[in-house]
């Protein structure tokens, strides 16, 4: 048996407007209301699972996502076209640009619950 990532809880300020949020910069559907939960599911099966918790109890998590050089295209321009700060790096010392690391293209940027968001076109060690 392999193990595999099947799901997993991102805890938001309003689940609503996080996954729609999420769904709209990757150009993805946000699912329908289950439960205490509105899912956004990924190409490979695995499902964002957004969930509504007082904002003081959101711990600050951090999700990155490989994708293709065309998605990073449409993604980056969604970032721009609504006005959203974006970095180069991790830190957010390098504001309003995108990285090249290990050959491919990066950016980071928060969602609406201050998660941080990573799209990068290679993996970490330029392997893929």
């Amino acid at each position: 048996m392999s193990v595999q990532l099947n799901h997993t809880i991102v805890h938001s300020k309003d689940k609503r407007e996080s996954a729609d949020f999420f769904a709209r910069i990757f150009d993805l559907e946000a699912g329908d209301e289950w439960g205490p939960f509105i899912p956004v599911e990924l190409s490979n099966g695995v499902t964002l699972d957004f969930a509504t918790i007082p904002a003081e109890s959101i711990v600050t998590q951090h999700y990155a996502f490989l994708v293709t050089e065309e998605e990073f295209d449409g993604i980056f321009q969604r970032i721009q076209d609504a006005k959203l700060t974006y970095y180069a790096d991790p830190h957010g010392k390098r504001p309003g640009e995108i990285n090249h690391n290990d050959g491919g293209r990066g950016v980071y940027f928060p969602d609406p619950s201050g998660h941080g968001l990573e799209a990068i076109t290679r993996p970490y060690g330029g392997v893929g």
